[in-house]
């Protein structure tokens, strides 16, 4: 069976990354994890995973920087931030900087399951919008192009 996606789990807690990658990989989700931002971004190659679910407070580097070193590196891959210190304040640096969505611990793994399914939902209506809107460039060019075609065949008939 085909997997879902790929997805990169950091968490500087043993017990959370080993609890989301099992959850993960049941839902049939490729997953690799790392222990800290330093980990994640050493893992981290563009177009390698579909998915991020970091930490906000890690030690080496914490979430909002690796999301911003992730961003710097791939503006496409789905990010959600994960925290058991939650604030507005944070919440809204992290959407700000790119995030996808904001978890707070103790978290449900149904919520999580939604937020994932929502984002690529998200991810493949974006794609399926740029197809839309390549497919209207082609046609808005090739109109006049055919306009021209049937003058001269006009006018050599």
């Amino acid at each position: 069976m085909k997997k879902l996606g790929r997805v990169l789990v950091v968490d500087d807690e043993e017990n959370i990354r080993e609890v989301l990658s099992n959850y993960l990989e049941s839902m049939n989700y490729e997953v690799h994890t790392a222990e800290d931002g330093q980990d994640a971004l050493d893992k981290y190659r563009k177009g390698d995973f579909d998915l991020i679910i970091s930490d906000l407070l890690m030690p080496n580097i914490d979430g909002l920087e690796l999301l911003k070193r992730i961003r710097n590196i791939d503006k496409e891959v789905i990010f959600l931030m994960i925290t058991g210190y939650p604030s507005i304040e944070t919440a809204v640096d992290a959407i700000k900087k790119g995030a996808y969505d904001y978890i707070t611990k103790p978290f449900h793994m149904e919520d999580v399951k939604l937020r994932i399914e929502r984002a690529f939902e998200k991810r493949s209506l974006k794609e399926r919008l740029k197809t839309v809107q390549g497919l209207m460039w082609a046609l808005l060019f090739s109109i006049p192009l055919w306009l021209i075609l049937g003058i001269i065949l006009a006018a050599i008939i």
